[in-house]
This record gives C-alpha cells, sequence and structure tokens, in this order.
C-alpha cells in the first residue's frame, strides 16, 4: 500500500509542477513542491537503505550503515530549502507584476491532485486497520505500536498535502470569482511557507542524530537511574564519564565510566545489569577505585546484534 502512494504521489507531484509553470499559477506550483517535499524524502531515504545494505558488511563502518539513511533526510531537506527560496522568489515577483493565469485548467489539476491525496489516504486508512488487526493478532503490543505510527506519519503527511491541495483550489476559484489574482502567488508564499516548516523539522531530526546531540534523551537518565537504584550493590558507584549516542533506529551505543570500592561492581556485572535496557546495543564499562582519575574507557562489549 505505501508503495503505491509513493508512486502516485510522485506521479501526481511532476503533474502539478509542470502545470503550474505552463498555467502560471504559483498555488498549483507551491501543491506540486509540498508535495514534492515528501516524495523526494521516501526516495532519497529508499536509496540510503538499498546503499546501507550493500555496504552492511564493510568493516569500516564501526557502528553499521544506518546513518547513510539519516544523511540522506539531511540532504533533502537543504535540497527542499533552496526549492522554497525559489517559490519564494517566484510568487513575490507575480505579486508585484501578475500574469494571466489559464484558471480552468489550473483548477481542473488542482482538483484531480486532491483526489489523489484523498486516494491515498484511503490506502494509507486500510493499510493500518489491517495492521492493526493483524498484530493484535500475531504480535506483541510494542511492535504493532511502532508500526501504526510509522503508518500514521505516512497518514499524516498525505493529509497535509490535501490541505495544501484545498488552498490551491480556494486560491484558484478566487481568482475566476473575483478577480482575486493575488491569492495565487499568496497561496505560493503560504505553500513556501509549509515546505520550510517541514524542513527545519527535518534538519532539527537529523542534525541531532550526525552530530551526536543524545545527552538530553531519556535513555540516559535510565542509565543513571539503573546505577544509583540497584539493590543488590549497597553503595551506588560513582558515575566520573557516560557518553550515550544513537548507532540505530532506536538503538544507542553508551560508554560508562565508573569510581567504586565495591568489588561487586565490574565490568561484567555493569554490563549484565545495563544489557537487560533493549536500546543499548553497545556497551562499554570501564571501573576504577574511588580516587583514580578516569581514562577513556577501553571496555567494550557488543551486546545486541
Amino acid at each position: 500500500g505505501t508503495r503505491w502512494v509513493m508512486l502516485i504521489t510522485a506521479v501526481m507531484m511532476v503533474i502539478e509542477i509542470i502545470a503550474g509553470w505552463q498555467f502560471n499559477s504559483m498555488a498549483l506550483l507551491a501543491d506540486g513542491w509540498h508535495m514534492s517535499s515528501h516524495a523526494v524524502a521516501i526516495g532519497l531515504s529508499a536509496v540510503a537503505y538499498s546503499t546501507a545494505r550493500r555496504y552492511a558488511k564493510d568493516p569500516r563502518f564501526a557502528f553499521g550503515t544506518w546513518k547513510i539513511e539519516i544523511l540522506a533526510g539531511f540532504s533533502s531537506a537543504l535540497f527542499l530549502l533552496g526549492v522554497v527560496a525559489m517559490m519564494l522568489v517566484g510568487s513575490v515577483e507575480r505579486l508585484f507584476s501578475p500574469q494571466p493565469i489559464h484558471f480552468t485548467e489550473a483548477i481542473a489539476v488542482a482538483i484531480v491532485g486532491l483526489l489523489v491525496n484523498i486516494v491515498c489516504a484511503l490506502i494509507l486508512n486500510g493499510v493500518h486497520d489491517q495492521g492493526h488487526a493483524h498484530s493484535h493478532g500475531d504480535h506483541g503490543d510494542h511492535q504493532a505500536h511502532g508500526h501504526d505510527l510509522n503508518l500514521h506519519s505516512a497518514y499524516l503527511h498525505v493529509v497535509a498535502d490535501a490541505a495544501t491541495s484545498v488552498l490551491a483550489v480556494l486560491a484558484l476559484l478566487g481568482g475566476v470569482l473575483y478577480a482575486w489574482n493575488w491569492l495565487d502567488p499568496a497561496m505560493g508564499v503560504l505553500g513556501a511557507l509549509l515546505v520550510t516548516r517541514w524542513a527545519q523539522g527535518l534538519i532539527r531530526d537529523t542534525s541531532r542524530i550526525l552530530l551526536d546531540c543524545e545527552m538530553d534523551h531519556p535513555v540516559v537518565n535510565e542509565i543513571r537511574d539503573t546505577m544509583a537504584r540497584h539493590r543488590g550493590w549497597g553503595i551506588p558507584p560513582q558515575i566520573a564519564d557516560i557518553h550515550v549516542w544513537r548507532v540505530g533506529k532506536n538503538k544507542f551505543a553508551v560508554i560508562l565510566g565508573l569510581a567504586t570500592e565495591n568489588p561487586q561492581i565490574t565490568p561484567d556485572a555493569v554490563k549484565n545489569l545495563l544489557g537487560q535496557h533493549e536500546e543499548l546495543a553497545h556497551i562499554s564499562v570501564e571501573v576504577n577505585p574511588m580516587g583514580i582519575s578516569q581514562r577513556p574507557c577501553s571496555t567494550r562489549n557488543r551486546v545486541k546484534p
């Protein structure tokens, strides 16, 4: 279902962009570029996934090839910001130097785009219902919940595209019925702002991962709480050094340096304790006596494949 949605969206995106230029409609052009913001991201993700599989066994990638997909998402966001700049320049130019718009043809294409978005939403909704029913029958709640969230995200993107199509139709109708030709370039500006907001969110999320900006993630507090609240050790160890970064979609690596006088607290004991957290794929631990300066941790252990 999702593959059909990607294909249909890509075809309609090309039609709207070409029609927007041909009929001088910035509203239609903005709708097409807004659809492209999702199509480009999906396409780059597919290419990144293929590349990641190709280099999956390459030993040069210390923690796997997952970040290739993140780099593709970051690149697509930069591409979209370039598109936004062109949309804004074109729309502002049309506001001050209006050009004749082929309203009838542009409205027809915009309506087709709206219908396509509705069909895609229905397809995704049907896939969601099937997956939800199947997950209750055969899978655990955690897996089903993650699957539903992915489909829900794609569904929201299609709904956003449909909203842009509605605004394009209204802008074009305003030009036909009331000669409000300024609505069309104004819609181009609004579409550019929508794409900007989506691109900024993508840049924010991908750059956090690429720059290993994860020390405010809840998993860090979970590690600290695990060290502080383990009852079998009596006095908990002091955390002298901790580094956490993402190495997969829901997987993290941690380097942990501890100071303690308790002989029960060994690197292996800490690894076994933290290994209960499924999101920790790589755990490195060093334990030193109290008062000894902590060196970079060198004991490494791969807990999850």
